[in-house]
């Protein structure tokens, strides 16, 4: 099968290209601005440059390749960055969905779309109606957020106007080795810093404590990814998350485990945002119903493969 990545060069797309190339796969992988080493994809995977924003190169990979899936990971993915530049995160999450569906519709091809959306896409949500459901009201709060939205919408829109076939999904937090830029990723590097001596003061800066995380393994991401297309109704949208809520402070009582020192802890009052939300945590029966998918990888070996992961890469540095 021939498999279409974009955003082969981020987290998830990296996973997701060497997981379907060990399965026998034909893939083409792009990547713009890579937030992982390139070299590291699979040397059986095809590799191209693409900025999804632009129009006439997504149109000539797509008619080039005729991909049989696409699985669409291209994004600015990061809420704080969408403040600071909304403009990027727009064009490139909006816009750039739209250039891949209007791609296979101006070849009239049947291929099928995974189309990655976000928890961020709900915004607060009260108590009382944890874990959320898919049918619960959108209210983003953040730029990424409603580019996410208006990212799953533009979906709808195309299958339900010229049955082009996708599904979306909701994706809740996901972490793993590789990482960057996330509360898992910045904790576990710290603390290899610490133990290795390139950094000598044994404290993790923290804001609110209290934030509830249902947390997912990329590895276990992938595998539910490879189902959704096969398995899940076309033109529907469905939750991914993990199944239990970690409080920031559990995740650290959990490290404390994992390390051989003992570290403090140091509040900063500036990480602590009003837009952030309390808990995320996502009721993910829909999807596990349909695809028999379960999550198998708990958070502490999840933790403990992102410390090792940080050993090796931090291992004769200076960083």
């Amino acid at each position: 099968m021939k498999i279409l990545i974009t955003g082969g060069g981020g987290f998830i797309g990296h996973y997701m290209t060497n997981f379907l190339i060990n399965r026998g796969h034909k893939v083409l992988s792009t990547y713009y601005r890579p937030t992982t080493d390139i070299n590291e994809l699979s040397s059986n995977a095809e590799k191209k440059e693409c900025d999804i924003r632009d129009k006439e190169m997504v149109f000539s990979i797509i008619k080039k390749f005729k991909p049989d899936k696409i699985f669409h990971f291209a994004a600015q993915s990061y809420p704080q960055i969408s403040w600071k530049d909304p403009w990027y995160t727009i064009e490139t999450n909006v816009i750039g969905t739209t250039n891949i569906f209007e791609a296979i519709k101006s070849i009239g091809s049947k291929c099928k779309i995974l189309n990655i959306c976000s928890s961020a896409e709900y915004g607060f949500i009260d108590k009382n109606k944890i874990p959320i459901k898919e049918d619960n009201q959108l209210n983003p709060l953040h730029p990424y957020g409603v580019s996410k939205l208006a990212q799953e919408k533009l979906a709808y829109q195309y299958f339900k106007n010229f049955d082009i076939n996708s599904v979306s999904i909701r994706l809740f937090n996901t972490t793993g080795p590789r990482k960057i830029n996330d509360i898992c990723s910045d904790f576990t590097k710290r603390l290899i810093e610490i133990e290795k001596g390139i950094k000598k003061d044994k404290r993790l800066i923290v804001g609110n404590l209290k934030s509830e995380r249902a947390i997912l393994d990329v590895r276990d991401v992938v595998n539910a990814f490879d189902l959704a297309l096969d398995k899940c109704v076309l033109g529907e949208v469905y939750n991914l998350s993990g199944e239990y809520p970690y409080k920031i402070l559990d995740i650290i009582e959990i490290l404390r485990k994992l390390v051989s020192f003992k570290f403090e802890l140091e509040q900063d009052d500036k990480l602590i945002r009003s837009t952030d939300e309390a808990v995320i945590y996502g009721d993910s029966t829909k999807f596990k119903e349909i695809t028999g998918w379960k999550q198998e990888i708990p958070l502490q070996q999840t933790l403990q493969d992102m410390l090792n992961y940080w050993r090796i890469r931090l291992n004769n540095t200076n960083l």
